[in-house]
């Protein structure tokens, strides 16, 4: 039996449904009290988890720690760039395939995958050369 959704879970939900991008707890908890729902950032976090467990929230962390939380709508996946931070949204998904073996052959209950890329973006290579070439 799945257990009640708290009307603070019920309103964290509704506002990661409203945006298009992951938000941080702290944003999020900002978020909240902007429209006046008057909510600890503490009893965030705990939404914030519930939701995570139950399947409908899901997770991303940044290369500098900080986790983005969004509704699950469609498995996510970037190219991030260690220097500047610039995260790029990808559309092509190599693991379709694998989640549905992994599934199947250790009965899983997969909610969501992420994938992500660590590397250089193009503006921070160009400024690396740029660096190397007037060091030289």
């Amino acid at each position: 039996m799945k257990a009640r959704r708290t009307r603070s879970q019920d309103q964290v939900l509704r506002v990661l449904q409203s945006l298009e991008r992951g938000i941080s707890a702290q944003d999020l908890y900002i978020e909240l009290r902007q429209q006046n729902r008057s909510m600890g950032l503490a009893t965030v976090y705990r939404a914030l988890e519930a939701l995570k467990l139950e399947g409908v929230v899901q997770v991303r962390t940044l290369s500098n720690g900080e986790s983005l939380y969004s509704s699950v709508q469609e498995d996510r996946h970037h190219l991030t760039c260690l220097q500047c931070g610039t995260s790029i949204a990808i559309d092509e998904c190599p693991v379709h395939e694998l989640e549905a073996h992994l599934n199947q052959s250790h009965q899983f209950k997969i909610f969501y995958h992420t994938l992500e890329f660590f590397g250089l973006c193009p503006n921070c290579q160009a400024e690396g050369a740029k660096t190397a070439n007037s060091v030289s």
